[in-house]
């Protein structure tokens, strides 16, 4: 059925195909109350009760008159909008995506909906009807007594009834008073999102003609607080000029500015002389940029601009690459200017939410209130506001990561994907495990939009679909305003581990240069891509190593937590003072992450202010503009980081980069090893020398004559692409194949070992032509208590149809865990790993 139709009331009964957010591959059918038969639509909310105790919030899929044939259909139990909150295009997108990713339809949508678009259900507890204490046989605590007291004004939710005994579990209490009948437990269902509101203050209706007016200052005349407060609305507001401004009143907080009296205020109000009004605001008060300039573009600029333009409309897509600091920042807001003169909606997507914080300011400068933030940060009613925001128009441009695409647009015209290369855009866990640049080819292709994807360092695959014709190419190679690309410094670790010239984990090279940039008033950004104090502890004397209970990983220490954490659960303990094998307490600390740099620089730089950027000092929502704005004002003259600090900052002060531990990036068991390395290197390389003083990067490594530091040194991204490019057509390796991993889970290693080997034993049969590695254990082959086991697949583009091969694995899976021994083990699919 269209979405939207109506059917007859009186002559229908309405049932309702509706998706919910579980992981079941199928659709759920439920009859509609014929109180609603005529406000149902397509892509509504709907609450619908699932099993015997849950309650869900489902969308309408399918609209028809056809009961189920196998079972009863259950009631709707309320609908929630009445509109729908995704369109057609979005239903297209989410069942491509269930179907690519190999996932329910329901784990999309789960992944889909802002949580404060889905209901809660929350435990409610109250006095059981004729029930009275003084009645009771039973005997009752102190703590029962209390809350069943407080229970005789009304009810209570879960979390304020803990809060009254003030205990962090009361479930022994409640289950107590229950058996003795004394209350009943319920599910209350809420709605998360709740729109931020504003109180207001306004005259009342009485007192807005000039007589009335007159007599009420009469009146006030030996009052002068209370007359200053009316004298101080009536300045702000020009009840007599214009009247509808008076409706909308003054904000409370904005009328106590100065010696306004509150008390003065809430006495006017009792006395219905003013009136105190909610109105619901915006959360995001980006102001009006309507006074802001167009972009300049250089001559550069504007023909990489123009040649983009050619390539999207001929192609549909256009690959941007740009050097660091090219100034494509200035061609995406030009693009973007004119995607939104034009009438049609545009979606920018960052990889992360470090790059976001120096971009976002700048664009909302440009784009003011036409403009929406989307990440995971901002809280729940923060992230409906921008799905409410681009259903009701008010949003027409996104600036957001990964999840941003699957807002609801219904005019979508350009997609712009900024550091189109970094794995960030994967997902990762939970399903559907999509990559957010592929998936944007696809909305292109459904809502007819153009995409420029956009990078100084383009994946071998945009590479080679460049190659091949399907992309537009366009280069954009020399520095804005002639800046130039910084000198690359290789310090040998090797030799001056030699000549015993290193200081800690800084060879004398760097230091050196650290402390001349310092000294010359300059910043520094040093990059290691490891947190944490040090990766491993180990008794010096027997060898231990501290190992997670739920992991098979070495903890990594954490200096200002005192304590040793696994990076993958979570799992922390504090560091022992001896060893717990042999009792020593020559505990050693291994290697070296984020946290050790910080401290070794505030030795060698005891009067520099240095700062540490990365997962663990940018929990906070604000973390991430805490340091870079303090960095951006100059307080910061060190900032060392993660990978963090590699990504669309530009800083006009730093001219020395340093980067640590290239040697461990390059050698990682992974075929896009070389690629990340190169890419990381070349990125955080870009950071340095940005305007007109040339940058340095110094990189420490055992190797310098190693083939990749050729490329680096030469800044030859196309030479080094085309040697990937052949290297992976010579192994059979993406883009020349697709990958599929499968990972099968299970809590008994010799259960996951045997299902792994069955379930690769049957796939050969099968799938005879796909060639299939495997199975294994993976470098961590146990995470949060689980024993993992791998298989990969390799397919080549010219071999069968994607979707036969993928429907073959979803079936051979399916009967693998209908064997009894074989129940309980999970087999996850991801599709195009990264």
């Amino acid at each position: 059925m269209a979405a939207g139709t109506l059917f007859d009331s009186e002559t229908n009964t309405l049932f309702a195909e509706i998706v919910l957010p579980v992981p079941i591959a199928r659709l759920f059918t439920y009859r509609i109350p014929a109180v609603l038969n005529d406000r149902v639509k397509r892509g509504q909310r709907v609450i619908v009760p699932f099993g015997q105790k849950k309650i869900l919030t489902g969308i309408i899929v399918n609209l028809h008159d056809q009961p189920p044939k196998d079972y009863e259909a259950k009631p709707i139990l309320e609908l929630l909008d009445e509109t729908e909150i995704i369109y057609d295009q979005q239903f297209n997108l989410y069942e491509w995506m269930a179907g690519y990713y190999m996932c329910s339809l329901g784990e999309v949508i789960q992944a889909a909906l802002p949580s404060g678009l889905k209901l809660s259900s929350e435990s409610m507890i109250q006095l059981r009807p004729g029930f009275s204490l003084d009645n009771s046989d039973f005997d009752f605590s102190e703590k029962e007594r209390l809350l069943l007291d407080r229970l005789k004004a009304g009810v209570l939710s879960y979390t304020e009834a803990a809060r009254l005994l003030d205990a962090k579990s009361i479930y022994h209490i409640l289950k107590s008073l229950s058996s003795k009948e004394a209350i009943i437990l319920f599910e209350e269902v809420k709605e998360k999102f709740k729109p931020k509101t504003e109180k207001h203050i306004r005259l009342h209706s009485a007192f807005t003609d000039k007589k009335s007016l007159e007599e009420l200052f009469e009146k006030l005349a030996a009052k002068p607080k209370q007359e200053a407060v009316v004298l101080k609305y009536l300045q702000d507001v020009p009840v007599f000029t214009n009247p509808k401004l008076n409706e909308q009143g003054l904000p409370k907080a904005q009328l106590l500015q100065g010696d306004v009296s509150e008390s003065s205020l809430g006495t006017l109000v009792k006395q219905n002389v003013l009136e105190e009004f909610e109105v619901i605001v915006p959360r995001f008060g980006f102001p009006d940029a309507s006074h802001q300039p167009p972009v300049l573009l250089s001559e550069a600029q504007e023909t990489a601009r123009n040649q983009a333009l050619a390539a999207m409309e001929e192609k549909g897509v256009a690959l941007l690459q740009g050097v660091t600091g090219s100034g494509k920042t200035e061609i995406y807001i030009d693009l973007t200017r004119k995607a939104l003169d034009g009438g049609s909606q545009v979606l920018l997507l960052l990889p992360e939410i470090a790059l976001t914080t120096q971009i976002v300011q700048r664009l909302k400068k440009m784009f003011g209130s036409e403009m929406g933030v989307y990440h995971s940060k901002f809280s729940d009613n923060e992230r409906v506001e921008v799905w409410n925001g681009v259903l009701t128009g008010r949003f027409r441009f996104v600036v957001g990561v990964r999840s941003a695409i699957f807002l609801p647009f219904d005019n979508l015209g350009l997609i712009i994907a900024d550091e189109e290369h970094d794995a960030s855009y994967k997902q990762q866990d939970p399903a559907p495990r999509y990559h957010a640049r592929d998936v944007a080819l696809v909305m292109a292709q459904i809502h007819h939009a153009k995409v420029l994807l956009g990078s100084a360092t383009p994946s071998a695959e945009s590479i080679y679909h460049a190659a091949q014709g399907r992309y537009g190419l366009i280069k954009l190679n020399e520095r804005f305003g002639d800046a130039q690309l910084p000198e690359i410094v290789f310090a040998d670790l090797s030799e001056e581990r030699k000549r015993k010239t290193t200081k800690g984990e800084f060879t004398a090279t760097l230091l050196r240069a650290i402390g001349e940039t310092i000294e010359k008033n300059e910043q520094v950004i040093l990059f290691q891509n490891r947190r944490g104090y040090s990766p491993l502890v180990q008794c010096e004397d027997c060898q231990w190593i501290p190992k997670c209970i739920n992991c098979a990983v070495s903890l990594t220490y954490h200096q200002y937590r005192h304590a040793l954490v696994c990076h993958y659960c979570g799992y922390r303990e504090d560091l022992p003072a001896q060893c717990p094998v042999c009792s020593s307490k020559r505990i050693l600390t291994l290697g070296y992450g984020t946290e050790k740099l910080e401290e070794e620089l505030k030795f060698h730089f005891p009067n520099a202010q240095v700062q540490r950027m990365d997962l663990d000092t940018t929990r906070s929502r604000s973390g991430y503009e805490t340091i870079i704005d303090a960095f951006e004002r100059g307080e910061t003259q060190i900032l060392v980081g993660t990978q963090m600090v590699t990504k669309g900052l530009d800083f006009d002060r730093v001219s020395l980069v340093g980067v640590f531990d290239t040697d461990r990036m390059m050698h990682f068991p992974d075929f896009r090893s070389y690629e990340r390395a190169f890419q990381l290197i070349m990125q955080v390389s870009g950071r340095a020398g940005r305007r007109e003083k040339r940058g340095t990067v110094i990189l420490q490594t055992a190797n310098p004559k190693h083939e990749l530091f050729r490329y680096v040194a030469a800044h030859n991204i196309s030479g080094f692409m085309e040697d990937q490019l052949r290297d992976r057509h010579a192994h059979l390796y993406p883009p020349y194949t697709r990958l599929i991993d499968i990972t099968l889970k299970h809590t008994d290693k010799k259960v996951v070992s045997a299902a792994a080997i069955q379930l690769v034993n049957s796939l050969r049969e099968k799938l005879p032509a796909v060639k299939i590695m495997g199975p294994g254990e993976p470098m961590v082959s146990k995470i949060r208590n689980e024993f993992l086991m791998m298989a990969l697949l390799k397919i080549r583009r010219d071999q069968g149809k994607l979707h036969e091969i993928k429907s073959t694995l979803l079936q051979t899976a399916a009967r693998l865990q209908q064997a009894k021994e074989y129940r309980s083990v999970k087999v996850v699919f991801d599709v195009d790993p990264v």
